[in-house]
């Protein structure tokens, strides 16, 4: 288990790196997030505090699955370029803790870029109401995106060797997702406008985000396999 951990931290040190390096995700991610919300708060018209609080949770989940995608995307970017995937599926480890490493990596990118865009949209919008909610709003992030992740790095790692990569994770994601981004609106329109318990819609989300990592990294040896 220690080995197996420690070749994990590995491959996940490496993926940060080749990312800092490159900075392909994170800026991909960014750019696409800040032109949403800058559009976003030209477009929309002016809502009151309340009826902000109705559609802020969509918006915000919407924008952060739509730039997770562009960065799942670039998951296998480097490996598919330099056409070593082949030679890392070669290496004296087991395959599911390429999974877990690249899951990791993923998690950590994109929940950063969810982050700076959760402050743009705060002084975007002008949102100074929505400081006191930030812990609620900062672990519904934190669930949610791990259940995305989790299942968008399977299936990110099926289709990398496709050129069709961009359009067909989105349609084999979406529908997979769907109870996690539903979970995620609720939760996240419940903690800032304390119109029910949101602690319901957060245990559901873990339940979902347990049985898609779970699976995934039980099926990712037979699906890389084939």
């Amino acid at each position: 288990m220690r080995i197996y951990l420690s070749k994990t931290l590995v491959l996940v040190y490496k993926d940060l790196l080749v990312e800092m390096k490159t900075k392909e995700m994170l800026t991909t991610m960014l750019a696409f997030s800040t032109m949403v919300i800058i559009i976003l708060n030209f477009a929309l018209p002016s809502y009151s505090v309340s009826e902000f609080k109705e559609i802020f949770p969509g918006l915000l989940w919407i924008t952060f699955v739509f730039a997770g995608i562009l960065g799942l995307n670039q998951s296998f970017a480097f490996e598919r370029e330099s056409n070593s995937i082949k030679g890392v599926l070669q290496t004296p480890i087991d395959w599911s803790a390429i999974y877990l490493g690249k899951t990791i990596s993923n998690y950590i990118i994109i929940l950063s870029v969810e982050l700076l865009t959760l402050l743009v949209f705060i002084a975007l919008f002008n949102l100074t109401w929505i400081i006191e909610y930030l812990p609620k709003i900062v672990l519904v992030i934190l669930v949610g995106t791990f259940g995305f992740i989790s299942v968008g790095t399977l299936l990110s790692a099926i289709t990398s060797s496709s050129r069709l990569q961009t359009m067909i994770l989105p349609v084999l994601l979406f529908p997979v997702i769907l109870p996690i981004l539903v979970g995620s609106v609720e939760a996240t329109q419940l903690a800032i406008t304390g119109g029910g318990d949101y602690i319901p819609w957060i245990q559901l989300l873990i339940a979902y985000a347990v049985i898609f990592f779970t699976a995934s990294i039980l099926t990712f040896n037979y699906v890389m396999g084939e």
